[in-house]
């Protein structure tokens, strides 16, 4: 098509075989589309379009990622506030018509494919990549993820355990769990796991904690993705995506109760600490 669409933080350009996302480097742009920058997203990566109603006179236009076409979304693995999704885009109400024709034609170059992709299509955040965690920094050079533990915050076992570096050959995968809820996180996944189970990651050396303005979505999800996309490319095969494993209850009433104290301390709103206990009772 060679057409360009703009919209809110974002403007989509049309092309054969692609379609090249450009986001907003402005101050009202969400962080994660300003260090993104640009993407181009193969139309072989893109499993549907949708045209939906946005909120305050705004449409949106979703581009729907095919499963296992990119490192990015497959990271986030559904976290993702609506605002922060680079796959969709917000229009004033009035493009309506404008956006229909171009979900139209896009629909029609699309391919009848469902199924999961055999390797990532969309182009990974490029190394090196670091962010700052509540309990140290993390690093990713391409090859090789490091992590340096910080005096305040890492645990007395991070410290036992010293400094670590994880070579990508020796990789499974990555946990990211986003910092914007309960107990965020990136952990790391060996290739051959130990046969003990991971500890909580604030006492597992291969894993940082995120906390109040440490690992940010736009900092730490790149990274993640940037992480998988080496670890695909290192051993051949996709690699894993865990999920946060279930609790024991003791535990998850230990850290409600916890929970509650902030709470009666003032140090977490009503709205806070009915979200945050959801949170932890879904993990049971």
């Amino acid at each position: 098509m060679g057409d360009v669409l703009a919209g809110f933080h974002a403007a989509w350009e049309f092309e054969s075989d692609s379609v090249l996302i450009r986001f907003e480097r402005g101050i009202r742009s969400p962080k994660l589309f300003q260090a993104l920058g640009e993407r181009r997203v193969p139309l072989e990566a893109i499993a549907g379009v949708t045209l939906t109603p946005g909120k305050r006179g705004t449409v949106v236009l979703h581009a729907v990622p095919r499963a296992g076409a990119d490192p990015l979304m497959e990271a986030a693995a559904g976290q993702l506030k609506d605002t922060c999704d680079p796959y969709r885009l917000v229009l004033p109400a009035e493009r309506e018509t404008l956006a229909e024709y171009y979900a139209d034609e896009l629909r029609a170059q699309l391919a009848d494919d469902d199924t999961p992709a055999e390797r990532y299509l969309v182009a990974p955040p490029e190394a090196p990549l670091q962010f700052k965690a509540y309990d140290g920094k993390a690093s990713f050079d391409g090859k090789r993820v490091s992590f340096r533990w910080s005096w305040t915050g890492a645990s007395s076992a991070k410290w036992k355990a010293g400094d670590q570096n994880f070579p990508v050959t020796g990789l499974s995968g990555v946990e990211w769990r986003s910092p914007e809820v309960f107990e965020g996180h990136l952990r790391l996944l060996p290739r051959e796991p130990a046969g003990a189970q991971p500890g909580q990651p604030d006492q597992d050396p291969a894993a940082v904690v995120f906390g109040l303005g440490y690992g940010p979505v736009h900092e730490s999800l790149p990274f993640a993705a940037a992480v998988l996309a080496a670890v695909r490319s290192a051993g051949g095969g996709a690699p894993a995506l865990a999920s946060v494993p279930r609790r024991d209850p003791a535990d998850i009433a230990e850290r409600i109760r916890h929970l509650g104290e902030l709470h009666r301390a003032g140090l977490v709103t009503d709205s806070e600490f009915a979200t945050k206990k959801a949170e932890l009772l879904a993990e049971l």
